[in-house]
């Protein structure tokens, strides 16, 4: 039999993998505190960000992707 490698439940969580191989994640600093930022903080704050170099590939190999 062939052994199955496990998916890292909290990095399939976290970060999202496009169809072009990009791997995106969400900004931080939107849980609390809200009230004492702009507007367009907060707006800006929902995007999804790239994540590249190094921490990319590695967040591939915990999803099997690389």
């Amino acid at each position: 039999m062939k052994i199955k490698n496990k998916t890292r439940k909290i990095v399939y969580k976290r970060f999202k993998v496009t169809s072009t191989g990009k791997v995106m994640r969400r900004m931080p600093n939107m849980r609390h505190l809200r009230r004492k930022k702009s507007k367009k903080m907060i707006r800006n704050y929902r995007k999804y960000v790239e994540v590249t170099g190094i921490f990319a590939k590695k967040i591939k190999a915990m999803l099997h992707l690389a």
